[in-house]
């Protein structure tokens, strides 16, 4: 029995000392990443923030359309669109909303919606939901392509998002020199729901991080 256990034992430490390697062989490259990136900050300076007041104006304004895909979003998607409406500075947008015919709310509050401002349009695809939401964008994209015109960018957003008042501004301008545009995303935390709120916050600070141009 001893020498099993000894056997045991002995596995144990050199799994052990197996996975101590590889940790530290990734810690050195993790490290070693961030060794460069301090080297090349501290040699050439960081690049200046780019603000408002310094966004270079766009040269070819051009219309911007928001998707919007919405499954069972009936409590939230009528404050977004009314929020958006009111807020986007900007003068050449729409609002496409991804709906499916088997949700009548979502339907119903986001008609009151488009009835009242023609640059709501709703997309109502032809299978019933939910499926995912890479299907609602592709949904509205097919109905996009269909029409006679493009737009000059396509904005993604969730229900539930609130919009700042100039981002259409900023991608208007900065979709001329990348091929993709990407603002901070800022979690909302709700003193009232801690633990939910308070993973939400946790998942955005690992997930949603942006590289400077």
């Amino acid at each position: 029995m001893k020498q099993a256990l000894d056997g045991i034992d002995l596995i144990a430490r050199e799994v052990a000392l197996f996975a101590a390697v590889g940790l530290l062989i990734g810690g050195i490259d993790d490290l070693l990443v961030d060794a460069i990136f301090l080297v090349r900050r501290a040699w050439r300076g960081g690049p200046a923030r780019l603000r408002l007041a310094t966004l270079p104006p766009t040269t070819q304004p051009g219309r911007i359309v928001v998707f919007v895909p919405a499954w069972d979003e009936a409590a939230v998607i009528g404050h977004m669109l009314t929020a958006a409406l009111r807020r986007y500075r900007h003068a050449d947008f729409a609002i496409h909303v991804g709906l499916y015919p088997n949700d009548a709310a979502t339907i119903s509050v986001a008609r009151t919606i488009a009835t009242h401002d023609p640059r709501v349009r709703l997309v109502i695809g032809t299978r019933p939901g939910p499926t995912s939401k890479a299907d609602c964008l592709n949904t509205l994209w097919r109905d996009l392509a269909a029409g006679p015109h493009m737009p000059k960018a396509i904005v993604f957003h969730d229900a539930e998002d609130l919009v700042h008042a100039a981002e259409l501004t900023v991608f208007d301008a900065l979709i001329e020199r990348y091929a993709v545009v990407q603002i901070p995303v800022l979690p909302l935390v709700r003193s009232g729901s801690r633990l939910v709120s308070g993973h939400y916050v946790d998942e955005f600070a690992e997930r949603h991080w942006m590289l400077p141009p």
